[in-house]
This record gives C-alpha cells, sequence and structure tokens, in this order.
C-alpha cells in the first residue's frame, strides 16, 4: 500500500513571507495541524499548530505588546517554521509511513517527489483509513483469532476450512507478537456466511488450530477463548 494511494492532494499550503495569521486560519478553517511552506512547490519548510502553541510564549512574539493579536499580525511563518521537516516520497510505503509518525510523534508528513516538489500530505488519520481497508472491517461478518505453528501452509489450511464452508476471505493479519516461540497469531476476517453455518465453522476450525476469540459483527457477537 503506497503513499501515493492514501495522500491527501493537492496539500493545502502556505509560503514563507505570509503572515503567521494567515497560516492560523488555514489550520482553523480546514481542520489540520500541519502546513507545508513551499515556494514554487518545492518544500521550503512545515509549520504546525504545536509549533505556533510553542512560539507564543517565547521571545518570538513581543512582550512588550499589549495584545497577542498585534505580535502575530508582525510575524511571518518562516520566522518559526520547520525548515528540516521530515518527509517521505509518494512510493513509500504506509508502514514505512506509520513507523516515521510514530518515532518522530508527529502528525502529519509532507509528500515529495523525485525532485523534492509538494506532491501532497500524509496523516494520521489517512494511515487510520488505509488501516480500516487493510483490515476488511467495513465487510463486517466473522474474524477468527487463531495461533498457528509457523510453518509453510498452516494459514492456508485454516482459510481452505473456512472456504470450503462458502466463506469469502477479506483480510489476513499475522503477528509473532503476544505469541509463543515459533507461533503466530493470525486474524483472518471472512464474510458471505451463513448463519447456520457460522456455529459448525466455529467448533471445525476449534479443532485444527487454538483459537484464540471470534468476533461476529454481523451479529454482534465475541467470543473470547
Amino acid at each position: 500500500m503506497l503513499v501515493k494511494n492514501w495522500m491527501s492532494h493537492p496539500a493545502i499550503t502556505v509560503k514563507a513571507d505570509a503572515a503567521l495569521q494567515d497560516a492560523i486560519e488555514l489550520l482553523t478553517k480546514h481542520g489540520i495541524h500541519m502546513l507545508p511552506v513551499v515556494d514554487s512547490d518545492h518544500l521550503t519548510g512545515v509549520i504546525t499548530d504545536l509549533d505556533i502553541k510553542r512560539a507564543s510564549t517565547s521571545e518570538v512574539f513581543s512582550l512588550e505588546d499589549s495584545k497577542l493579536a498585534n505580535s502575530i499580525s508582525r510575524i511571518k511563518v518562516k520566522a518559526i517554521m520547520n525548515k528540516k521537516p521530515v518527509t517521505i516520497t509518494e512510493h513509500h510505503t504506509i508502514e514505512e509511513t506509520a513507523v516515521l509518525l510514530f518515532v518522530h510523534n508527529i502528525s502529519g508528513l509532507p509528500v515529495v517527489n523525485h525532485a523534492e516538489k509538494l506532491v501532497g500530505v500524509i496523516t494520521k488519520n489517512d494511515i487510520f483509513r488505509a488501516l480500516i481497508s487493510l483490515t476488511g472491517i467495513n465487510k463486517k461478518g466473522i474474524q477468527f483469532a487463531v495461533r498457528l505453528k509457523d510453518r509453510p501452509g498452516a494459514i492456508k489450511e485454516i482459510t481452505d476450512i473456512i472456504r470450503e464452508h462458502g466463506g469469502r476471505i477479506a483480510s489476513i493479519l499475522s503477528t509473532s507478537k503476544f505469541s509463543e516461540e515459533d507461533f503466530l497469531n493470525v486474524y483472518i476476517r471472512a464474510y458471505g456466511l451463513d448463519l447456520p453455518i457460522r456455529d459448525r465453522l466455529r467448533k471445525v476450525v476449534r479443532e485444527h488450530c487454538a483459537l484464540l476469540y471470534v468476533v461476529d459483527h454481523d451479529e454482534n457477537l465475541r467470543e473470547i477463548y
């Protein structure tokens, strides 16, 4: 899943010479937390609502002013913007984006192309949208959480059982975290299963592997083992 398919574009931007008040109004109007700063489509920096909050308590704003608004009206974006922002390219993956957002504790990233021109912005909300799509939860259905031996064909054996009962696979996710050594926790979402078949399928799956839980989103039922 590439950034180019999930980013917001065109990005809402601001110029370095723009008044800080203009940046504040753009952030507020669009309900966003970050503005790329551009010069002829080239990224020159980033300004965030956090940058503005930090600056409002610093010497950037004159302490002689009786009103903060008077000070803001004289400050330019370039005075407080981050001139070396973390960026990502449109051909990076969503997973790589999530790592950068987490490591740098930021809410979004400017997306640049090979010529370092701004082509969009990707945020935590975009990552959430991708995650929702990746899990297939919009199809509802049933999610089976199972613990399997980490060996070739182990996941296929369970998905074959589900398909044999008429189920269609919406997503398969797996992780070794929270599992024993040489085992995987696998999360399989299936849909298209008739109601009478679901109880039988749960029993069959449980006979073949360790069943951790079953969540039936269609019937709003949860079974934790």
